[in-house]
């Protein structure tokens, strides 16, 4: 029993950290590629969530559903309106310095909380989404670490993504606006339109990550995307990885997720009455040891390596 215990655990850690990394891969899209300041990633979190939730659910007279679609499905309808929720904010923000799109972003994620909290004909409210199926359901794959493997593929086809435009012309470009906006401007680039699509996929791949804990989870409230679950642990995990650096996102996921969770253990150790007390030092442990890292390695455990330009032979 005790060693089944410890599997269950680690295949539910591992899967957590799964969706944080692709999580922590659309933010590094947005802000280790370009500089654009997002703390609006609960939104989008959500967004991908409820609508994975929604279309895969079975029928309720408590919410809108019951169009009981495929895992697969419902994963792209969290792509889908994840990026047309990116799109819609990016092209009101694409424009804005870091600190305005900063105020702007956190704005529209606690409007998108305070949306599914309160319009309980499409989210059931307060009371949330239940029965939210993983796939293979009723099957022999219908199991954790069945999906633990379809999130690490997940994760896996994400980074290779990412990797790729990492290192592609379209890259560069917005590696060259984080360093010198007016340089590139005068280059011929369009600074808003490369803003603007890394804004979009970054929102897109939030959205995917969103659909990934809503099928495993197994259940979906308001307080799951909390600014504190849906937003600073990402800026975290990617700060503590390494900014830039897709590998250091996933790295920081893992490693950020292990001092939360590792947090949560030692804390239900406590007696009954410091309970609420070590739940508030959790907090306080994850911005300490946020500081430690940008006091003693601000690039992160993983420093972001720009690729090698290979000169062609004539």
């Amino acid at each position: 029993m005790e060693l089944s215990g410890i599997a269950s655990y680690l295949i539910s850690f591992l899967t957590f950290a799964g969706v944080y990394a692709v999580l922590a891969l659309g933010l590094n899209m947005q802000w280790g590629f370009t500089g654009q300041f997002n703390i609006g990633i609960a939104g989008f979190f959500a967004v991908g969530a409820y609508t994975s939730a929604i279309l895969t659910t079975p029928s309720s007279p408590a919410y809108l559903g019951g169009f009981g679609m495929p895992f697969l499905v419902g994963l792209a309808g969290a792509v889908i309106a994840s990026t047309l929720l990116g799109l819609v904010v990016g092209l009101i923000t694409a424009r804005l310095r870091t600190d305005y799109l900063a105020i702007a972003s956190i704005g529209i994620a606690e409007m998108v909380r305070l949306f599914v909290k309160n319009e309980d004909w499409l989210t059931n409210g307060v009371r949330g989404i239940a029965g939210i199926e993983r796939p293979f359901a009723d099957t022999v794959l219908d199991s954790p670490f069945v999906y633990l493997v379809i999130v690490a593929l997940f994760v896996a086809g994400v980074y290779f993504l990412v990797e790729r435009a990492y290192a592609s012309p379209w890259g560069r470009v917005l590696r060259a606006i984080r360093e010198n906006e007016p340089a590139t401007a005068a280059a011929g680039k369009s600074i808003a339109g490369f803003r603007l699509q890394a804004f979009v996929l970054g929102s897109a791949i939030m959205g995917l990550g969103g659909g990934l804990y809503a099928h495993f989870f197994g259940f979906l409230s308001p307080e799951a995307f909390m600014p504190l679950y849906g937003t600073f642990l990402v800026w975290v995990m990617l700060i503590a990885g390494g900014s830039g650096n897709n590998r250091g996102a996933i790295l920081g996921a893992v490693l950020v997720w292990g001092v939360w969770s590792g947090t949560e253990l030692l804390t239900g150790l406590l007696p009954a009455e410091h309970a609420t007390q070590g739940a508030a030092l959790r907090v306080l442990l994850i911005g300490v040891l946020l500081q430690v890292i940008l006091v003693t390695r601000p690039e992160g455990v993983l420093p972001e390596k720009p690729p090698r330009l290979i000169a062609r032979k004539r």
